[in-house]
């Protein structure tokens, strides 16, 4: 009797992690629209905030009604990144060998970036400083790079990481692999279009950004100029300033928007 307990009440707490998890996805992909339309404000010249998921963050906070919906998007992220974390440590059982190793390893990055995120949303939410925008971040680490010794090979190197990323982003939308992780009983035939059509959009937009991201990495280290490396904010403002700029960063800034509306989508029939 006491192990049929002591296995219900394990199930009732993964079932609330489970829930909270997918209430923190959706709060992802709610950042990711309010980024979105951010990104069109830099497309359109009217971009005075930073174009990044912090300053998606601070464009929430920036009314009375938004501090309650940056608290809310924060314990939504936690939720999330702790979810990521446990599906790093548990998850993907409807997959094997390295398959199941690389989505883990890929869960578990994407809770610390997710988490990190989360924490900025509490800094935000109780005033305590927004904290550095990713073009301050990416600096300040390729910085600290480039002190070490061989430095600008190093520098070089996590650009070509940044740039596996990209491209392995660009795959998953493009062979639509994410449906793996979904689960189709509870997804109607055109639903599941939808879903595909919305996840294949966001992840190409997002492997554009990381792209551009890894381009201006690999700049810094060939210059051994940190100044010259950016995050988020500085590859949409890079995309802005090329020949059909606007063009180009509008339809990046509606495929973030799809990536948004996939996490809505998909927060509640993820596989657990």
């Amino acid at each position: 009797m006491n192990r049929i307990t002591g296995t219900v009440a394990r199930s009732e707490k993964t079932d609330t992690a489970q829930l909270l998890g997918r209430v923190g996805m959706a709060c992802y992909g709610v950042v990711h629209l309010i980024l979105a339309y951010l990104a069109l404000q830099v497309a359109f010249g009217s971009g005075g905030q930073q174009a990044d998921q912090k300053g998606a963050l601070q464009k929430v906070g920036s009314t009375a009604f938004g501090q309650v919906m940056l608290w809310v998007l924060a314990i939504g992220l936690v939720a999330f990144g702790l979810w990521q974390f446990l599906m790093a440590a548990t998850g993907y059982s409807w997959t094997s060998g390295s398959k199941r190793t690389r989505k883990r390893i890929g869960a578990g990055a994407r809770g610390v970036v997710v988490l990190a995120l989360g924490v900025s949303a509490f800094r935000l939410a109780t005033g305590s400083g927004a904290g550095n925008s990713s073009d301050q971040t990416q600096q300040e680490f390729t910085a600290k790079l480039l002190r070490l010794p061989a430095g600008p090979a190093l520098v070089v190197i996590a650009a070509v990481a940044v740039l596996g990323v990209a491209i392995a982003s660009g795959v998953k939308g493009v062979k639509q692999s994410f449906l793996e992780d979904l689960d189709p009983g509870n997804l109607p035939g055109q639903a599941k279009r939808w879903i595909g059509w919305l996840g294949t959009t966001g992840y190409l937009a997002k492997g554009v950004v990381l792209a551009v991201t890894a381009i201006l990495l690999g700049y810094a280290g060939f210059t051994a100029d940190p100044k010259q490396a950016g995050g988020l904010d500085d590859a949409l403002r890079t995309l802005a300033a090329q020949p059909f700029g606007t063009v180009l960063l509008t339809v990046v800034a509606l495929g973030l928007a799809a990536f948004g509306a996939y996490c809505l989508g998909a927060a509640w029939v993820h596989k657990r």
